[in-house]
C-alpha cells in the first residue's frame, strides 16, 4: 500500500485528500478513488487534465504513482494566457 494526496482547487475552495492505495495505482484511479468529485459538483475526474507536483502529465491513465506523490487535478483555462496579457497591456495603454 502507498499513501498519496489528491488535490483540487477553485477560486473559492481548495482541498487535499490523502488516500491509501495499492501499489501500481495510476493517477486517474487515485483521483477517482479519492471521492474528491463529491466535494466539487461539476468536476469530471474521468477527463480532467492532471499533474504531479505542478508538472503536467500527458497520460494520467498510464502514470503509476509512488509513495508520497501528490496528484493535482487542473481546471480548464477560462482565457488563453497570451490573450490575457494582451488584454492587460491594451488596458494599461488605454489608461496612460
Amino acid at each position: 500500500m502507498i499513501k498519496v494526496e489528491v488535490a483540487y482547487a477553485t477560486p473559492e475552495k481548495q482541498l487535499i485528500i490523502e488516500v491509501e492505495l495499492n501499489e501500481g495505482t495510476t493517477m486517474r484511479e487515485a483521483a477517482l478513488n479519492s471521492g474528491i468529485n463529491k466535494e466539487f459538483p461539476g468536476l469530471d475526474v474521468a477527463s480532467a487534465p492532471m499533474g504531479l507536483f505542478g508538472r503536467k502529465v500527458a497520460k494520467p491513465d498510464a502514470e503509476v504513482l509512488r509513495e508520497g506523490d501528490r496528484v493535482e487535478i487542473y481546471r480548464p483555462l477560462i482565457i488563453d494566457p497570451k490573450q490575457a496579457r494582451l488584454n492587460r497591456a491594451a488596458k494599461k495603454a488605454k489608461s496612460e
